[in-house]
């Protein structure tokens, strides 16, 4: 039997704490943050309320995470800032990392420049390390008046992340630094002990402009479009041609000229094993005037990855991980391949993405392996998969539309 050696690591500080290190006040904006985490289990609310004028200026908000106690096989902390506009004008909302400090190590301190981007920190910090810190903003928008945006963090790590070597190697580290700057307090009782992670994100509101690369609000993920595909526009009432949709895409931009609809899965469609979705998918679409793809796994993923608290990748002995942030690279191609290496599939809540879930199976152009391809199904109330099917299994075939927004 392989025995599995792990070293398990704990800082004496808060579990995790929010804290806002800079509280801005101007003439046309205001804003305040508040519910501080505390020592229980239980968690406050947390909220920044943004309120912009018609040329009002952006502002800004500082987060800290500090993590003082994280070890393999912890429970999965979250935390969740609502970000609520109280004002008369539309604000756009973006966050970006300012810093990242991994312990003492300066090769593991990240400080976001000209030569550093954002982005690339989100990536490492997702899935480099046993450790995983995955951040989400569910849109990047909020109208004037009371309209949300939830800004979301989760630091998770996996009991059995099939890399033992990693995780005593970090755990040994933490344990060194802990010992570290407990000596550096004994030699001067004024010294603060700095916490073994801390991350630097800056959320950032001002009033929204219409430019290409502005979230169309017309557009946000999920919203039921009803669409004719072969009039090929927005039409009124479902029938055989006009259809129920969904808005697929996770940003779409004001300079797309497309929206990306997935017709709704529990709708009738034609039905086979995977050897006949080329076949099946021209039948389906032949008589349509409108632009069409198959679908994809990364369609899916890309998706549900937005949850960054319970999207999950499941694999057989060894503990769930967090799928998280995506976005960077070719971090989605890796993914899926390390799916398909460790036999596993993917697990979503329903109630999250009501528009994905079906009780029959449908599938996505997208192989698994040779004898499988990637579908999507429900698992029972709760939660859908996206899976390796057998490909002599009878699954639906659903097009994604490609509207042009002109005609919507």
């Amino acid at each position: 039997m392989k025995h599995r050696y792990k070293t398990y690591w704990r800082l004496n500080l808060m579990s995790i704490l929010f804290v806002v290190v800079s509280f801005i006040s101007v003439t046309l904006a205001w804003f305040a943050y508040s519910g501080l985490s505390n020592v229980a289990t239980e968690v406050d609310i947390k909220a920044w309320y943004i309120q912009l004028e018609k040329d009002g200026e952006t502002i800004s908000n500082d987060i800290v995470i500090s993590l003082s106690e994280i070890y393999p096989g912890m429970d999965i902390i979250q935390e969740t800032v609502n970000i609520k506009n109280l004002g008369d004008s539309n604000a756009q909302v973006n966050y970006k990392i300012i810093s990242a400090r991994l312990l003492g190590k300066e090769e593991d301190n990240y400080i976001v420049d000209e030569e550093t981007n954002s982005e690339y920190v989100e990536d490492v910090l997702a899935h480099e390390y046993p450790f995983h810190i995955n951040i989400n903003l569910n849109k990047n928008y909020i109208l004037a008046k009371g309209d949300e945006s939830f800004f979301n963090v989760s630091i998770s790590w996996p009991l059995d992340s099939d890399d033992d070597t990693l995780d005593s190697f970090w755990g040994t580290e933490a344990y060194k630094f802990q010992q570290e700057e407990e000596t550096k307090k004994s030699l001067d009782e004024n010294y603060q002990i700095k916490p073994a992670i801390q991350i630097v994100i800056s959320l950032t509101a001002e009033q929204y402009l219409e430019t290409d690369t502005t979230s169309d609000i017309n557009y946000n993920l999920g919203n039921t479009i009803l669409f004719d595909v072969i009039d090929n526009q927005k039409c009124t009432d479902i029938s055989s041609t006009c259809l129920k949709t969904y808005v697929i895409d996770v940003n779409n931009k004001l300079g797309d000229k497309t929206v990306i609809l997935l017709p709704d899965p529990n709708n009738t469609y034609l039905s086979g094993s995977y050897y006949d979705y080329n076949l099946l998918y021209e039948t389906i679409t032949n008589d349509w005037n409108v632009n069409t793809r198959q679908l994809l796994a990364e369609d899916i993923l890309k998706i549900i990855s937005t949850d960054v608290i319970n999207s999950s990748l499941i694999r057989d002995n060894m503990s769930d991980l967090i799928i998280g942030n995506l976005n960077y690279g070719n971090r989605i191609n890796t993914e899926i391949n390390r799916a398909i290496n460790y036999n596993g599939y993917y697990s979503f809540i329903n109630a999250q993405f009501l528009y994905l879930t079906a009780n029959d199976c449908y599938w996505t152009s997208s192989e698994y392996d040779i004898d499988n391809s990637f579908a999507v199904k429900s698992i029972d109330d709760n939660y859908s998969q996206i899976y390796g099917e057998d490909k002599m299994v009878n699954c639906k075939v659903i097009p994604i539309i490609l509207a042009n927004k002109s005609n919507l």
